[in-house]
C-alpha cells in the first residue's frame, strides 16, 4: 500500500515521542516521568492493579493512534450491533402484539359474540315455532322458521368448533366452550320434544300445549341461564386479552421508539467521532466507506422510527378505531336476537309475560341505554334522543353499544351506517309497542301477525332491517381493521427483517474495510 506523506508524517512524529506500539526506549526498563511513591501503607492486590491499570488507560499517552482508531471501531460496531438488535426487539415485539390482537384475540371474541348470536336466534326460531303452532295461514312462515333454526344449529356448531380450537391455551375459555358443548345437546333435546309435543297437540297459533309449552320453557332456561352466559364468558375473555395486548403494546412502541432513537443517536456519534479521529491523526479529509456506513445508520434510523410510528397508528385505527366498534356491534347484534325473542316468549308465555317484558327492557337498554328508563317510557325517551342526536350529530344523549358506536366513528360511510342502525332501531321499538297494545286488546292473532310478518311495516321486517344494518355497520369497521393489519403485516414481514440483516452486515463490513488501510500502516 502506498501510505500518504501526511500519513508519514503522523506516524513519524508519535514514534519519535515513543506513542507508537513499539518496543519502549532503551534504559532501566522502568516508563518515562515520576516514579510512582511506594511504601507499606500503599493498597496492594487486584484493587491497585485494578486502578493503576485505569489510570493508565485514563492517560492521554495510552491513546495512540491505532488504540484510539481500535477503540472507536469497536464502539461503532458494537452501537451498530446494539441499533439493530433494538429495532429487531422493537418491531419484533410489535409484529407479535398486532399477530395476537388481529390475528388471534379478535377474531376469536368476534367469533364468541356470533355464537351468542346463533343460540339466541335459535331460541328465537323455536319460540316462533310455538308461536305460529298448527294454523294454517303461517304454513310458509313456520316452513321458513324451521329451515333458520336449522341454518343456526350449524353456525353455532362451527363456532363452537372454532371456539374450541382457540381456546386450548385459555382453561377459562376452556371451561366456557366445554359448558356449552355439553349442554347445547340438552337445549336442542328439549327444543325437539317441544315441537313434537307441538304437533300432535295442533294448537292454534298462540296458545301452545302445556306440555310443548313446559318444554320449551326448560330449553328456553337452560339457553339464558347457561348457555348464553358461557359463550358472554369467552368473548369478554377474549377481549380482555385484546385490550392488555394493546395497552402493552402501545407502551412498548411508546417506549420502544424512544430506545431506537437513543440507539441511533449513539450509533451516528460513535461513527462521527471515528471519522474526525481519522481526520485529526491521519490528515483525511474523506473516508467513503465509513460516509456511507454513517448515511446507512441514518436511514435505517430514519426508517425504523418511522415503522415504529406507522405500527403504532396502525394499532389504534385497527384496535381503537375499528375493533372497538366491530365488538360493541357484533354484541349489540347478538343481544337484539335475544330481545327478538324476547317478543315472541311474551306472547306464548301470558303467565310469564312480565319477565319476558323486563328480559326485552334490559336488551334494549344493553343496545341504547336511558338512566330509570322504563318499557312505558323507553320509546318516547328514545324518539327525544335521537330528534336531538339528528339536530347535532356530535351529540349523542344514549349509552349502550350503539351509542358506544355513534360515539366512535371514524371511517368514510360508517356514520351513514351507523344512523340506519339507530333509525331501523327506532321503527322497531315503534312496532314491538303496537304489538303489545294489540295483545293487550285481546287481539292475539293480530299481535302475531305483527310479530311475526315480513311485509314492510311489520316486525320480523323491520327486524331484518335492522340486523342487516348492523352488519353494513361492522363490515365498514371490519374492513379498516383488516387493512390496518394488513398495512403492519406488510411493514413487518420477512422482507423488513432480511433487508434489515442485510443493511447491518453491509455496515459492520463497510466500517471494517474504512478502517483497515489506517491499521494497516502500524503493522
Amino acid at each position: 500500500m502506498t501510505t500518504s506523506t501526511a500519513g508519514r508524517s503522523a506516524t513519524s512524529e508519535e514514534a519519535a515521542a515513543g506513542g507508537d506500539d513499539g518496543p519502549e526506549p532503551a534504559g532501566s526498563g522502568e516508563p518515562a516521568g515520576p516514579r510512582p511513591p511506594s511504601g507499606p501503607w500503599l493498597p496492594s492486590g487486584p484493587l491497585a492493579r485494578l486502578g493503576q491499570g485505569l489510570r493508565t488507560v485514563g492517560s492521554r499517552s495510552y491513546w495512540t493512534t491505532p488504540r484510539l482508531v481500535r477503540a472507536l471501531t469497536a464502539l461503532s460496531l458494537a452501537a451498530l450491533i446494539g441499533l439493530g438488535a433494538t429495532a429487531t426487539a422493537v418491531l419484533g415485539g410489535a409484529r407479535d402484539g398486532t399477530d395476537t390482537i388481529g390475528h388471534r384475540a379478535a377474531p376469536q371474541a368476534t367469533r364468541a359474540a356470533d355464537l351468542y348470536f346463533a343460540l339466541s336466534d335459535m331460541d328465537a326460531q323455536a319460540a316462533n315455532l310455538l308461536l305460529v303452532g298448527d294454523d294454517q295461514d303461517y304454513a310458509a312462515l313456520r316452513k321458513q322458521t324451521l329451515d333458520t333454526y336449522e341454518q343456526r344449529r350449524n353456525q353455532a356448531d362451527d363456532d363452537l368448533q372454532q371456539a374450541a380450537q382457540a381456546a386450548a391455551a385459555d382453561p377459562a375459555g376452556q371451561r366456557a366452550v366445554q359448558l356449552v358443548l355439553g349442554r347445547l345437546g340438552s337445549y336442542e333435546a328439549l327444543v325437539a320434544r317441544s315441537q313434537l309435543l307441538e304437533e300432535q297437540a295442533k294448537a292454534p297459533a298462540g296458545q301452545p300445549s302445556p306440555a310443548a309449552l313446559d318444554a320449551y320453557r326448560q330449553a328456553s332456561d337452560l339457553l339464558r341461564s347457561q348457555l348464553l352466559p358461557a359463550a358472554d364468558q369467552v368473548t369478554a375473555a377474549n377481549e380482555a386479552t385484546v385490550d392488555r395486548v394493546y395497552g402493552e403494546q402501545r407502551d412498548a412502541l411508546g417506549t420502544g421508539w424512544w430506545w431506537l432513537f437513543g440507539a441511533g443517536l449513539l450509533a451516528l456519534a460513535a461513527l462521527v467521532g471515528l471519522q474526525r479521529a481519522l481526520l485529526v491523526r491521519y490528515h483525511r479529509v474523506f473516508n467513503p466507506a465509513l460516509a456511507g456506513v454513517t448515511l446507512l445508520t441514518g436511514v435505517v434510523l430514519v426508517t425504523g422510527l418511522a415503522l415504529v410510528g406507522r405500527t403504532s397508528d396502525h394499532l389504534v385505527t385497527a384496535k381503537s378505531d375499528a375493533y372497538d366498534s366491530v365488538i360493541a356491534l357484533s354484541r349489540s347484534r347478538a343481544v337484539a336476537y335475544d330481545m327478538n325473542a324476547d317478543e315472541s316468549r311474551y306472547l306464548i308465555d301470558p303467565s310469564r309475560a312480565a319477565v319476558w317484558e323486563q328480559a326485552y327492557l334490559e336488551q334494549s337498554q344493553a343496545i341504547v341505554h336511558f338512566d330509570g328508563a322504563t318499557l312505558d317510557t323507553y320509546g318516547t325517551r328514545l324518539q327525544t334522543a335521537v330528534e336531538r342526536h339528528h339536530q347535532d350529530r356530535s351529540t349523542v344523549p344514549f349509552g349502550g353499544y350503539l351509542g358506544a358506536e355513534l360515539n366512535n366513528i371514524t371511517f368514510p360511510g360508517e356514520q351513514a351506517a351507523a344512523e340506519r342502525v339507530l333509525s331501523a332501531f327506532q321503527e322497531y321499538q315503534a312496532i314491538d309497542h303496537r304489538m303489545r297494545v294489540l295483545r293487550g286488546a285481546g287481539q292475539l292473532k293480530d299481535a302475531i301477525t305483527l310479530n311475526t310478518g315480513l311485509a314492510e311495516g311489520q316486525s320480523n321486517y323491520q327486524f331484518g332491517q335492522l340486523g342487516a344494518a348492523m352488519q353494513d355497520t361492522i363490515d365498514v369497521n371490519q374492513k379498516a381493521m383488516d387493512s390496518a393489519l394488513a398495512a403492519t403485516d406488510g411493514d413487518l414481514d420477512g422482507t423488513t427483517a432480511a433487508l434489515g440483516g442485510v443493511v447491518l452486515a453491509a455496515a459492520v463490513a463497510l466500517t471494517a474495510l474504512g478502517v483497515r488501510p489506517r491499521l494497516r500502516e502500524y503493522r
